[in-house]
């Protein structure tokens, strides 16, 4: 039986200078053409052919000599608007740019584990698509990528997270619904603007708005995660408000929840702006889709990983996330398995110093390539 875990190890010092370089050099969603290009140098050097789609993505293939199934590996590849305050050697080279979410360490994982496959092609069997997606923080890549041909002719795909609330060499498995579907709103309330010594002349949009944030933090239970992030009225102290602008986003556990929360904030919406004779306009741009996986696929997974690492370093999650991630848009159309593993690192995402550990990503390339291997017995 082949130890990927041992392997991995071995590659090391390889994956170590790769993870380097790609955390130096980050760049935020659809502009990872530096990224990109390193990327593609990797695969070259492997020796694993790719073609690039919508600008920076890369689909890259691994043929076994063995007949089998056509499998999927994803890693997003892009950055966050965030300047890096880590003192190391390898902090972002661009300033107000930096790997707050790990995509450095996913796109590790991902090169190692084509690594380790690519060394045992001889025992490999079917193909394997290495998906390299932009844009997973921003507008959502994944989409774009399967339009690319991503998917075609794959069978099952597998993806990953690395988790703070994991200790490195750990990893995390949850069934069924995983991350939130999301959707982000704009409210404009038209009211009537007047000189505050008449009030009664105009119809205030600000406190059409102040009611209409209670209103809408009201919706918020165990199931229902909605915020309003932005909320601006008002031009002068003297003046009545005449217009109140309010944006945030849902998350939800499932599409057709989404759109049940979304009819419930129209209601609430039109419902407190005819209490002040206000007019409103709601404008709803939909998102992910949310994660939810696959039993079968992530029983798979999960046997791999006590196979890989024992008993003791698996968990199966109990909860589901209200973040949002765009890979269940591949789940959408083909079964797989989202999974988390651990950073090392006890801040949060997105935090300015959030930086994983080298073990990280040793431990989900070995997983990654054990995940293929098992899919295929």
């Amino acid at each position: 039986m082949i130890n990927f875990l041992t392997e991995a190890e071995i590659l090391r010092p390889k994956l170590i200078n790769i993870r380097r370089e790609l955390h130096q050099n980050p760049e935020v969603g659809n502009n990872e053409f530096k990224t990109a290009e390193l990327i593609e140098k990797f695969l070259s050097e492997i020796g694993i052919k790719f073609k690039r789609v919508i600008n920076t993505g890369i689909i890259a293939k691994l043929n076994g000599k063995l007949p089998g199934k056509n499998l999927a590996l994803r890693s997003d590849i892009d950055a966050l608007p965030i300047n890096e305050e880590n003192d190391i050697n390898f902090k972002s080279k661009n300033p107000g740019v930096m790997h707050a979410c790990g995509h450095d360490v996913h796109m590790t994982s991902l090169l190692g584990a084509a690594m380790l496959l690519k060394n045992h092609v001889n025992e490999l069997k079917g193909t394997v698509t290495f998906i390299f997606q932009p844009d997973e923080e921003g507008n959502g890549g994944a989409e774009r990528m399967i339009k690319a041909g991503c998917l075609e002719d794959v069978n099952l795909i597998f993806g990953a997270h690395v988790s703070p609330e994991l200790p490195a060499g750990h990893v995390g498995f949850k069934y069924g619904k995983f991350y939130a579907a999301s959707e982000v709103y704009k409210i404009n309330i038209f009211g009537k603007s007047c000189h505050i010594a008449k009030k009664s002349e105009g119809i205030d949009a600000l406190l059409t708005g102040a009611e209409l944030v209670r209103e809408i933090l009201n919706m918020n239970n165990e199931n229902v995660l909605i915020s309003v992030g932005k909320f601006h009225s008002g031009t002068a102290v003297n003046i009545v408000p005449g217009l109140a602008e309010l944006a945030g986003s849902i998350r939800v556990f499932g599409v057709e929840n989404r759109k049940k929360i979304c009819d419930e904030l129209i209601s609430r919406v039109n419902k407190t702006a005819n209490k002040f004779n206000a007019k409103p306009e709601i404008i709803l741009t939909e998102g992910y889709p949310g994660i939810i996986n696959d039993d079968k696929m992530t029983k798979l997974a999960e046997n791999s990983a006590r196979e890989l690492l024992g008993n003791d370093r698996v968990h199966v999650l109990k909860n589901s996330t209200m973040m949002s991630e765009d890979f269940g848009s591949y789940l959408l159309r083909i079964p797989g398995s989202f999974y988390h593993f651990g950073a090392g690192c006890d801040l949060p995402l997105h935090s300015n110093k959030f930086l994983p550990v080298d073990d990280a990503f040793i431990t989900a390339a070995a997983l990654h390539a054990k995940i293929i291997f098992n899919a295929n017995k």
